[in-house]
């Protein structure tokens, strides 16, 4: 059973998109990140999607394949984590995600919201930076971490938000989505986190710290 699962999505990739999966971790490609996948060499386990950006075409590939209907509520990319928990996965590291489409984008947000909700990891990969959501919970950060650190709230109501060891801390702040205090904050050379007691906390951080 993989623990860690890889998704490509028909989104922007960029030069640091090229990620070597484990023989254990899981790899989906979600429609058109499956020429991504191809390109780069990496091998595909599921091959999910309604095909509107990967077409028809015969792609030779011959692993598992689950094709959707283009008339869903899923999104592709909501399908593929559903594929990956299914197998049992509980962190998600999603490439080809963002760009293009802003609307996509903030799916798959959504999406990250989806699984921290269910207790699992989820990492979205833009050019610079790294997105993730914790859901009453925390995440932490080693000392060597440099650069900006934006916190926003996804609920109406965040309580209990605490951060630790940046520029600015703040402790059992109720954070809200409609005023954004928690943008711009930097790490400074210690070890930080920051945690949420009830709702959901987007993080923005560098992507060059990965």
């Amino acid at each position: 059973m993989a623990e860690k699962c890889f998704i490509t999505g028909a989104g922007s990739h960029y030069s640091g998109d090229d990620f070597t999966p484990s023989a254990d971790d899981l790899v989906i490609a979600a429609d058109g990140g499956y020429i991504f996948n191809s390109l780069q060499k990496i091998k595909t386990d599921i091959l999910i999607g309604d095909f509107d950006s990967l077409g028809e075409q015969n792609t030779n590939y011959t692993g598992e394949v689950i094709k959707l209907n283009p008339v869903k509520d899923e999104t592709d990319m909501l399908c593929a984590v559903n594929a990956g928990l299914e197998k049992g996965c509980s962190e998600f590291h999603i490439f080809g995600g963002t760009g293009g489409r802003n609307d996509h984008t903030f799916a798959n947000i959504q999406v990250l919201n989806y699984l921290a909700c269910k207790g699992k990891k989820g990492f979205l990969y833009a050019e610079n930076e790294i997105m993730t959501v914790i859901h009453d919970s925390e995440i932490n950060f080693n000392s060597e971490m440099t650069g900006f650190i934006s916190v926003f709230s996804l609920d109406t109501e965040c309580e209990g938000v605490t951060e630790k060891g940046l520029k600015y801390t703040v402790n059992d702040y109720h954070m809200d989505n409609r005023f954004p205090i928690g943008v711009s904050n930097e790490f400074c050379g210690t070890d930080s986190s920051v945690s949420v007691r009830k709702g959901s906390l987007l993080i923005i951080y560098p992507r060059y710290n990965f």
